[in-house]
């Protein structure tokens, strides 16, 4: 299973977000037992589609399953990225 992740992980990075969501969505339903991984992968997914909202979400639950998740540190990072536009909006 690690080496699914680690393909799914590859297509995010080439791009072929529809398909790694396909795959995670298949792996969350499964008894895997290391969840936490497979809602980072797809918090990063929807992060490069620019579905910020869904990615905090999925990185919300890597983090609930694993505290120690880098789900944590991306999800403070999306939440800077939207604060600094949110600013800039005001700021008009």
């Amino acid at each position: 299973m690690m080496e699914q992740l680690n393909g799914i992980r590859e297509l995010i990075s080439q791009g072929k977000v529809e398909e790694a969501i396909g795959l995670l969505q298949d792996v969350l339903h499964s008894d895997y037992p290391h969840k936490d991984e497979a809602y980072y992968l797809l918090g990063n997914a929807y992060r490069k589609q620019g579905n910020w909202q869904q990615a905090l979400n999925h990185y919300g639950q890597a983090v609930e399953l694993n505290p120690q998740s880098p789900a944590l540190h991306a999800r403070r990072m999306v939440m800077d990225i939207l604060e600094f536009y949110n600013k800039d909006m005001y700021n008009q």
